[in-house]
């Protein structure tokens, strides 16, 4: 099995290039990063992106689409770069796929941001999108075109809702900024009021993840949760920074709420689990990872 992985120098790019890799897959990298050393590696154009040569010219069973922008203020700062990245993009590789190889199976990452504030939790993916964001609807909007190209051109295609991911190679987000202002400040001011909730799912168990869903998968255009099905507040979280850092800084929430982020997220994982996902990677052993990763930097 040949897998394309386009976003390759990414963060879970990154770790789903190496999964395959370490299980023997041929693996084929694409990002917009210049790499000389890599054979396995096809660069492409950031500012005009065109995906037709490498299917032209790849035989590719399976395409893993990690790239794109992921952040929420900055798709509220620029949101047709946002769009062109997240949305237009994956029209142009599904396109690509379309004309030259129909077979192949698409897979793009989603975010739970497509859901907003859910009505109720846990969050199915039957459940109504209220994305907050430019972001977040670019996300659905994605969706949608996965859906089209399933509907009318019998293209085999999923998308993953990814839940809020973190992990060792992430210098960004929640995690690397606790880490910063533990590290540099005396008290630790954050977003909110601390009663806000995720659920965090490690990079590693996101690439098992999608493991399963290339093995067992419908492909029909359908959309999966990708979390572990446990709600943490952010207080919870910055606690487990501190007791891993050993000192007496204090923790304060500021009661704002950043525009375009949800209050709860939890998902209801049924449908992972059908497909055989087990969480390796719990939240408390994740954080100390991730610090252990920081400080060997």
């Amino acid at each position: 099995m040949k897998i394309l992985i386009i976003g390759s120098k990414g963060f879970i790019g990154q770790h789903a290039f190496d999964h395959f890799k370490s299980l023997h897959f041929e693996v084929l990298g694409c990002d917009v990063v210049t790499d000389y050393v890599s054979e396995d590696y096809i660069q492409i154009d950031a500012t005009n992106s065109d995906y037709h040569a490498i299917f032209e010219q790849h035989k590719i069973d399976v395409c893993l689409n990690c790239s794109g922008a992921a952040s929420v203020p900055l798709s509220l700062q620029n949101p047709f770069k946002d769009f062109s990245l997240n949305t237009l993009n994956v029209f142009k590789i599904l396109e690509a796929i379309r004309s030259y190889q129909p077979s192949c199976k698409f897979i793009n990452l989603s975010s739970a941001a497509v859901y907003g504030n859910p009505e109720t939790l846990p969050i199915k993916e039957n459940a109504t999108l209220h994305p907050l964001s430019p972001y977040g609807i670019h996300k659905m909007q994605a969706e949608q075109i996965l859906k089209e190209f399933h509907e009318y051109y019998n293209i085999a295609t999923c998308s993953l809702r990814i839940f809020s991911a973190y992990g060792e190679g992430l210098k960004k987000q929640l995690f690397w900024d606790l880490y910063q202002k533990f590290l540099n400040n005396d008290q630790i001011e954050l977003f909110g009021t601390g009663n806000e909730s995720r659920d965090f799912i490690h990079v590693d168990d996101i690439v098992q993840a999608i493991h399963l869903v290339i093995q067992n998968a419908k492909f029909r255009g359908e959309e999966i949760n990708i979390a572990n099905g446990e709600e943490f507040t952010i207080q919870y979280v910055a606690e487990l920074f501190h007791t891993n850092f050993h000192n007496s800084k204090t923790i304060a929430f500021n009661n704002q709420v950043k525009q375009g982020d949800p209050l709860n997220w939890r998902a209801d994982i049924s449908i992972l689990k059908a497909l055989g996902y087990q969480q390796n990677i719990s939240i408390e052993k994740g954080i100390q990872r991730y610090i252990d990763w920081i400080n060997a930097l």
